[in-house]
């Protein structure tokens, strides 16, 4: 993964070198290996370059033979080899060795179309210069951010919103609109983004402007069959070809002119494919591990039980409460965002230690509980539409206590905890959101903190926005595949993804890969009953079958922990870091005028003391301190971050 930014337009700019540096500069993190920019008379496009196929010859921007296409890249597009050649034979020359490079090619070849002929993980910003047009492009599932804002008569855009901030120079505002649809969904409905009148590009979505003009095409959506229509195929046939995509989905990830790691949970996902690796490579292999202080958190013995298994060189670091509390103003920065959880964190350590020893790239099983249904909300949903049957029982509530041993409920208190937190929206199973009704519950009390002032500018709720973005067959769907929709298209590419994938990694400069989130795998198992996923309730049915003969039945067969990381009493316990202080203070509060100080103060007064602080009290308090992080990062001190000169990487231009 790299970094891209530029600006498209009409209108010439004599500082487009300034505007360039200055963008780079914002991005060196997810490039330090070079920085170079190609400029003329409406186009500006920047790269930032972290070295990962090609070493030598690979430098964006990069274009066609008699550079009239110019193109910048973050990601990797992982079937470059087949189409260099298929390229090749029809007459197309190439220059470097650069996966990037087959995509100017495919667009010469076939116009917009080439972005269906790509296997990858990808931001792209393809200027034509003889059209004067310009091409963003985001992959299937979301891997890549991009953004961009229409300012100063013409589109501006970068990896991450402190590019197109610092070109522009201009003070960032919140979007109030979007932290409501975070508190929801744990992160705004793409295309919007926490800073007004900044929108991202969506996964599998497509913009092309032309003379100041900017339309949008979807060229890529999940979709699964409505009911009745699910392809006719046996337990042993749908296990094989699982098996066969995930295999070369992991294969093909695996291309790279630097070594690859792996990182591994101590789970399911991330040990099939560490599995995988040492099945299908002969170099040794390095895996990566997070271990926690806290007991209930750490995973480190199923860690090595499967570290001992694979035979695999292993590291891990240890987080605690101060690592949390160290570290969580850097993670809102490299984020972007506001956070419901602390979870990112850890992550950020993580990457650190991979990029300390000199690894660049690791391949995780991200994508698998979304793909194959392995979320509790996916069997939440399938007790809660039991209770809803017969929504006065008293014991069809009580199911969904199973789900969660390690939270040790007394009889008495399960049934008043189960029937406040899950029964909101049971008298509906039909809702669109029911799935995810409580979820959203959870964090959205935090709106209880926000000022009514400015809840009152808000201009569409949140289950509006996401209602705007659905498939017109959506309705038609079984109940689970609507739930997996969901998920794979707000907490997987919003949070997971964003917040807790891509953004810690390239905070230290590490590329992430993610094998179950395969184009092809993900349209075959859409195709697949959901029986085949989930079996009673026992989930990713099919994904066991597939790979139980690489793993202990053990491992295969463990109960699914959440991952999980300290929060409340990591920020505010007795080392409660200085930061803290400041922006929880009242002053501050009225100052950013985003909570009311009273609320806040009773909050933080409810977890200090430690009584009967649950979870929805941890979520508000980390929403609010991040939220606070979020406004002194990017407007209190916007001035220092991005007004004044910066050092990094030498700027090169290319023409």
């Amino acid at each position: 993964m790299c970094g891209i930014a530029g600006f498209v337009g009409g209108q010439a700019f004599a500082d487009g070198e300034a505007v360039a540096a200055r963008m780079a500069a914002q991005l060196q993190h997810r490039g330090p290996d070079g920085a170079a920019y190609y400029l003329d008379e409406a186009a500006l496009l920047v790269h930032t370059r972290l070295s990962i196929i090609d070493l030598q010859t690979g430098t964006q921007p990069i274009h066609n033979e008699d550079k009239t296409v110019w193109l910048i890249c973050n990601g990797e597009i992982f079937n470059y080899l087949e189409l260099r050649e298929a390229l090749s034979t029809r007459g197309h020359r190439f220059y470097t060795q650069s996966d990037s490079e087959v995509i100017v090619h495919l667009y010469e070849e076939y116009g917009v179309d080439f972005v269906h002929y790509l296997n990858g993980q990808f931001a792209i910003c393809l200027w034509d210069s003889v059209s004067q047009t310009a091409v963003l492009a985001r992959d299937r599932v979301g891997i890549a951010p991009l953004f961009y804002a229409e300012r100063n008569e013409g589109l501006w855009f970068g990896s991450e919103v402190k590019a197109i901030v610092a070109g522009l120079r201009q003070r960032p505002t919140l979007n109030i609109d979007a932290l409501e649809q975070l508190l929801n969904f744990w992160a705004p409905v793409s295309p919007a983004s926490i800073f007004s009148g900044v929108r991202e590009v969506s996964p599998g979505e497509m913009l092309v402007y032309r003379a100041g003009y900017l339309s949008s095409q979807r060229y890529w959506d999940l979709h699964f069959p409505r009911r009745g229509e699910f392809e006719a195929i046996g337990v042993d046939r749908a296990a094989e070809r699982v098996h066969e995509l995930l295999v070369d989905a992991t294969q093909i990830r695996l291309r790279a002119d630097v070594p690859v790691a792996a990182y591994l949970s101590g789970g399911l996902d991330s040990s099939i494919i560490v599995a995988l690796v040492r099945r299908y490579c002969d170099a040794p292999l390095q895996t990566f591990s997070l271990t926690f202080a806290d007991a209930g958190l750490d995973e480190s013995a199923h860690q090595s039980e499967v570290v001992d298994f694979l035979k695999t060189n292993h590291s891990s670091v240890r987080c605690n409460d101060h690592d949390i509390a160290d570290h969580f103003q850097a993670a809102i920065w490299h984020a972007e965002t506001p956070l419901v959880r602390t979870a990112p964190v850890p992550m950020s350590l993580l990457s650190r230690l991979v990029n300390r020893q000199g690894t660049r790239v690791v391949l995780t099983g991200e994508g698998a509980d979304e793909v194959f249904g392995g979320y509790d909300i996916f069997k939440e949903t399938k007790l809660r539409r039991f209770w809803a049957s017969n929504p006065e029982s008293e014991w069809r509530p009580l199911l969904i206590r199973k789900l969660y041993p390690y939270l040790n409920l007394s009889r008495g208190s399960a049934h008043r905890y189960l029937a406040n937190f899950f029964g909101g929206g049971v008298e509906d199973p039909e809702h669109f959101l029911f799935s995810h009704q409580p979820r959203a519950n959870t964090t959205s009390r935090v709106k209880e903190f926000i000022a009514p002032e400015r809840l009152a500018n808000t201009r569409i709720t949140p289950e509006a926005a996401l209602i705007e973005t659905l498939p017109a067959d959506f309705g038609d769907w079984p109940y689970f595949c609507k739930a997996q929709y969901l998920e794979m298209k707000t907490l997987m590419p919003g949070y997971l993804l964003s917040s807790q994938g891509d953004r810690m990694l390239m905070q230290h400069s590490v590329e992430g890969r993610f094998p179950f989130l395969d184009h092809r795998l993900i349209e075959y198992v859409n195709r697949l009953h959901p029986h085949l996923k989930m079996r009673v309730l026992e989930e990713k049915f099919i994904l066991k079958k597939s790979m139980e003969k690489y793993l202990p039945n053990e491992v295969v067969r463990r109960y699914k922990q959440p991952y999980r990381a300290p929060m409340s009493a990591a920020l505010i316990g007795a080392r409660k870091p200085e930061y803290v202080r400041y922006l929880l203070s009242k002053e501050k509060l009225v100052d950013y005028g985003y909570f009311e100080p009273r609320k806040v103060e009773l909050l933080l007064k409810k977890i200090r003391t430690g009584r009967m602080v649950g979870y929805k009290d941890n979520m508000a308090l980390v929403v609010i301190l991040s939220t606070q992080c979020w406004h002194q990062l990017f407007v209190e001190e916007f001035e220092q971050r991005f007004c004044r000169p910066t050092g990094g990487q030498a700027l090169k231009r290319l023409d």
